[in-house]
């Protein structure tokens, strides 16, 4: 408590689980730490969400504005490259969410601008287990259809031109323990 007391900077109590404490029992404790340094003794159930918006306002009010670290018009620090790969799979990862666990990755094979209003993507969704693949597909491809249309939608916004989109699925069995297969998807550099 003493080193609360030092330090310079705004300091916030959160005091949790007031909802099933009785307030008999609660407010004699709290009267105890207000000589302890603090600014501000916010008491708060994480379950009803009782004063959870006034701790977060305080915070918000106490952080001071950093400095600016990127241009206003710079959305990511990510290459497309990386950015198509991640809503290829967040596409994947949604649409089968209860059938396949999170053992996906993709590789972007090609990014190959066609035309000023087309880019031809080519890539590949890996998978562990042979039965994954089948589930990726979907009977008469239309799972793998259905990811590639909303994969496809998203990353013509992000380009700003028409996308033909092209994915293959394989079988790459225990990638995600393979440093080397890690650093092909773009999960390591």
């Amino acid at each position: 408590m003493e080193d609360i007391r030092r330090m310079n900077c705004p300091k916030f109590l959160a005091v949790n689980k007031i909802d099933i404490v009785p307030e008999e029992k609660l407010f004699p404790q709290l009267g105890q730490l207000h000589d302890c340094g603090f600014d501000q003794i916010v008491s708060t159930s994480a379950r009803t969400g009782e004063n959870v918006d006034l701790l977060l306002k305080l915070m918000i009010e106490a952080m001071p504005e950093g400095p600016k670290y990127f241009p206003d018009d710079m959305i990511t620090d990510q290459p497309e490259r990386v950015m198509c790969a991640e809503i290829i799979r967040e596409k994947a990862l949604r649409n089968l969410r209860d059938e396949v666990p999170h053992g996906i990755g993709v590789e972007m094979l090609q990014i190959k601008k066609v035309s000023d209003t087309l880019t031809e993507i080519h890539a590949d969704i890996y998978c562990e287990r042979a039965s994954h693949k089948s589930i990726i597909i979907g009977k008469h491809g239309v799972m793998l259809q259905k990811i590639g249309s909303e994969a496809r939608e998203d990353i013509e916004r992000l380009l700003g031109t028409k996308v033909m989109l092209k994915l293959w699925v394989k079988v790459r069995e225990d990638w995600r323990n393979r440093a080397s297969d890690l650093r092909a998807l773009g999960y390591e550099e």
